[in-house]
């Protein structure tokens, strides 16, 4: 059952692909710290846009929902009813995929398309059922509901706080338009019939200009929370359902452990041509010509005979190497800890193996387990250049954790697409994870975790 994903080792130098971290050489270099940049970067203007836009949009979808759902369940006496209803659910979910659209150009938020109608009957009654019956359709009426209360609420102070900001920020420029203009000495701090306090002393134009420095500061982070409550509503209500998530994600993993199936099959298929069925082949050939031979040359037929016998051996023993890379009798009849043992017997590394479990868990787990085992020492063993390694196995609440380390040269990687990442794909396909953590210059740990199942 080995794969040949080992080529990760030994070749990772500083952090591995795809791990988020930046390139040597290839990381932006501020001057300044994210709280002075913020009020004048792209992505503080695009939430700030998004928060502009979304007042007009929630106006008009608030108005189309409110309108054709009042219309249609004052309609619903007649047959109109349910038709206005349909185009008012539709046209919500026409409203959330430009919804969805925006929040990616805009929040560069990633949010899935929901599932799309399913129709169970054609026609436009059969849309009609559809629609009224999908789960995402009324998702999508609620977030026009939600949306235009916190629409305003957003507009409203994400415009007070960038207009007072800016406009305090730059007053030591514009300060002179009030005496010029407006016959008085510049904004006026407090006044009554008495007595009036104007912002016209450079000491007092100066304090202006840092407070409206400190709301031009702190503005872009209170749109950025704004903007966070916008991607929960989208993504919580117009993406994709946790079922639909979840049916998706199942179909995937299925995909996965068809394929596996199929390879392990075409393996095994191999193999047995290759391997046990040619030497079959080969001794039912060898027994005919000592058949033939018995009565002119027995010596010659025995020697014949012999060397059949090791050949049967040699199909013998790769007949059970196959049976035990399909199932081990070993781990059916005595679980994880013998069989686990007897796959570090074999590994050219000295292997300790600590197997910590209250009971035997499913069979599928249990095997899952002992092959991710299996695959990761024949790794090590051709790999890694350890000169020991380990296997933790134990159970945390309702997980089977599997901890395999080794002290060799490190640098192994699931990223890069080697066997590591088909070994992620099917711990995947029972809900597991695969952790890899193998720097450069090692030591190298991988955790397997899966579900408990007993």
């Amino acid at each position: 059952m080995a794969t040949e994903y080992g080529q990760g080792y030994g070749q990772g130098h500083g952090h591995p692909a795809g791990s988020g971290f930046p390139a040597p050489g290839g990381e932006r270099r501020h001057l300044l710290p994210a709280a002075l940049r913020a009020p004048v970067e792209a992505r503080s203007w695009r939430e700030f846009g998004y928060v502009l836009l979304s007042l007009p949009i929630a106006v008009v979808l608030f108005s189309w929902t409110v309108t054709m759902v009042a219309l249609g369940a004052g309609l619903l006496v007649t047959f109109l009813g349910i038709p206005v209803l349909a185009a008012a659910l539709a046209g919500c979910r026409g409203f959330g995929a430009l919804e969805r659209t925006r929040a990616r150009a805009l929040l560069r938020l990633e949010v899935a398309d929901p599932e799309p109608l399913r129709s169970a009957k054609p026609g436009v009654f059969g849309w009609m059922g559809a629609v009224l019956k999908s789960g995402t359709s009324w998702r999508h009426l609620l977030y026009a509901l939600l949306q235009f209360p916190w629409a305003v609420f957003s507009f409203v102070v994400a415009v007070s706080f960038w207009t007072y900001g800016w406009a305090l920020l730059t007053y030591p420029l514009w300060f002179w338009l009030f005496p010029m203009y407006g016959g008085q000495g510049g904004l006026q701090l407090y006044g009554d019939e008495h007595h009036s306090v104007y912002l016209d002393n450079p000491f007092e134009i100066t304090v202006t200009a840092l407070v409206g420095l400190l709301f031009t500061l702190a503005t872009p982070w209170i749109v950025r929370a704004l903007t966070t409550v916008d991607g929960l509503l989208v993504r919580g209500l117009l993406g994709p359902s946790r079922l639909s998530a979840r049916v998706v994600e199942l179909e995937s993993d299925r995909g996965v452990v068809v394929d596996t199936a199929a390879a392990d099959l075409r393996r095994i298929e191999r193999d047995l041509h290759d391997g046990a069925q040619a030497r079959l082949v080969a001794l039912a050939m060898d027994l005919g010509l000592a058949k033939e031979k018995l009565q002119e040359d027995p010596r010659a037929a025995a020697r014949m005979v012999e060397d059949a016998h090791g050949e049967v051996k040699t199909a013998l023993q790769e007949l059970r190497d196959l049976a035990r890379g399909i199932h081990p009798a070993v781990l059916t009849d005595r679980g994880l800890d013998a069989a686990l043992s007897s796959v570090a017997s074999r590994c050219t590394v000295p292997v300790k193996v600590e197997v910590d479990l209250p009971a035997r868990p499913a069979p599928a787990i249990e095997g899952i387990a002992y092959f991710t085992v299996s695959e990761l020492l024949q790794n090590i063993s051709k790999h890694s250049r350890a000169r020991s390694a380990s296997v933790d196995v134990w159970r945390s609440e309702d997980r089977l954790l599997v901890q395999i380390m080794d002290d060799g040269v490190g640098g192994a990687d699931a990223m890069r697409g080697s066997g590591l990442a088909g070994l992620a794909g099917r711990l995947d396909a029972v809900d597991g994870v695969l952790v890899v953590d193998s720097p450069a210059g090692g030591p190298t740990r991988v955790i397997a975790e899966l579900p408990w199942r007993a």
